[in-house]
């Protein structure tokens, strides 16, 4: 596909994180872009600040007439767009080139040298950082998160290089074409998709046989490739971690060098793995060291990946994209790595009955790590009720004390309440629309 000769692209689903990265990127390159969501967000708005046209009514009607012309229009959409949907049938119906969004990922890298990373958990804030080491390289960056350092999911730069997150759901990382890649985890998920664990980890296994270069992976991963780890030995180790002022101070051997006095403001354990993985990723492509540890040092983090929205002495509001349970034990950890002795309460809004269903008893567990914690009702997204599958049946399942179910609209109130210092709102739902709201109660709450 000769993507410049394209005039129109229309995405369906464009306020999704990674849809939207795609409409940004042709919207700057030129390309007349449109397209349809479910509901306004921040998202839908930043793009209609940038003349992308948006509604949220599922009509043919609403296909601006421009777009009516299919030999100019290309058509992109979410696999999360259901099948019955009005405007994608329209399109599929009348001939029309229609893609998902993974197949113009690969469309748009393939003629890049590309820089994946893979993983259950991780890839969003990896990817992150990577194209943070890889903008002054010129490559541009296709994120999963909205990057803090540039208040966007795309570090626009030239056609040389490309750095993807590289997406597990729905077996789209196997559409790329990677020249370097990592594999951050292979946790068990999304078996609406997969069935069973065992066809993701096959998933996985077929995307490591589609890179071309290098492989990187976790020490401990059934992939074979270069490793990393954390005070352990691996080809890319980290070690002598301290914590200075807030941030983590650490040395880097590498296959072939090292490097000193690394430092990296996010915390966790998680988060500096998350950063050895794309400092090996930059080091195998042939960026100095030195400049590595530089734009390390200047990484801001990613939006709702341990995001603090507020932080005085008396109340801390962390927000986090977690919703599964290695990621909400990686919340907890990091937590009591900086507030040991303080009172921490988790809000978790379940994403999908299925995954709820299919991990119960480790939800229970990660949030039990907790001193406090409050459920919203389980958020659909996609997927319909499973009989007995709901909050209450999850909350039973927790095993500390401090624990009740709470509806959206009395968040903030009971919130107030709480004699928590630390609050940890998580979950990739609509709760992330909830913080605002609850920061603003807080800071009414702690005025002086």
């Amino acid at each position: 596909m000769n993507l410049k000769t394209i005039h129109n692209v229309y995405f369906i689903g464009i306020g999704g994180i990674g849809m939207s990265a795609i409409a940004r990127y042709f919207s700057v390159n030129g390309k007349v872009v449109a397209g349809y969501d479910k509901t306004p967000t921040p998202i839908t708005k930043s793009l209609e600040e940038i003349r992308v046209e948006v509604h949220f009514e599922d009509a043919v009607k609403n296909i601006p007439i421009s777009f009516l012309n299919k030999e100019k229009t290309l058509v992109v959409y979410t696999p999360a767009v259901p099948k019955n949907h009005q405007e994608l049938n329209y399109f599929i119906d009348n001939g029309y080139t229609v893609l998902k969004r993974a197949e113009l990922l690969g469309e748009i890298t393939k003629s890049t040298f590309c820089l994946a990373v893979a993983g259950t958990h991780g890839k969003t804030t990896t990817s992150s950082i990577l194209g943070h080491i890889m903008q002054p390289e010129k490559a541009t960056s296709f994120l999963g998160g909205i990057a803090e350092n540039y208040n966007s999911n795309l570090i626009l730069g030239e056609d040389k290089v490309s750095v993807v997150e590289a997406d597990e759901f729905d077996r789209s990382f196997l559409k790329l074409s990677p020249n370097i890649a990592c594999v951050t985890s292979m946790d068990a998920d999304h078996l609406d998709i997969y069935g069973e664990n065992e066809f993701l980890q096959q998933s996985f296994r077929d995307f490591a046989s589609k890179v071309s270069d290098t492989l990187i992976v976790a020490k401990g991963l059934p992939l074979k490739g270069l490793t990393y780890a954390v005070n352990e030995e691996a080809d890319y180790k980290a070690y002598n971690v301290k914590i200075e002022e807030g941030k983590y101070v650490f040395d880097v051997k590498t296959p072939t060098s090292e490097i000193k006095n690394v430092a990296f403001h996010l915390p966790g354990n998680h988060n500096m793995m998350n950063a050895l993985a794309a400092l090996a990723i930059a080091d195998v492509y042939g960026v100095s060291l030195e400049k590595v540890k530089k734009q390390l040092s200047s990484f801001k983090g990613v939006q709702r990946r341990f995001s603090y929205r507020l932080k005085t002495e008396d109340i801390v509001l962390i927000d986090d994209y977690a919703h599964h349970p290695t990621e909400i034990k990686a919340v907890a950890q990091s937590v009591r790595e900086m507030y040991p002795k303080e009172k921490v309460l988790a809000v978790f809004q379940p994403h999908l009955f299925s995954r709820t269903r299919d991990f119960a008893d480790d939800f229970a567990k990660a949030l039990s790590l907790f001193d406090e914690v409050f459920l919203l009702d389980i958020y659909p997204a996609r997927e319909l009720p499973i009989k007995g599958v709901t909050s209450s049946w999850l909350l039973e399942k927790i095993t500390i004390d401090d624990k009740k179910l709470i509806s959206k609209e009395k968040l903030s109130d009971e919130i107030i309440k709480s004699e928590s210092k630390i609050v940890t709102m998580l979950g990739a739902g609509d709760i992330g629309l909830l913080v605002d709201e609850v920061k603003d109660k807080l800071k009414e709450k702690h005025k002086k």
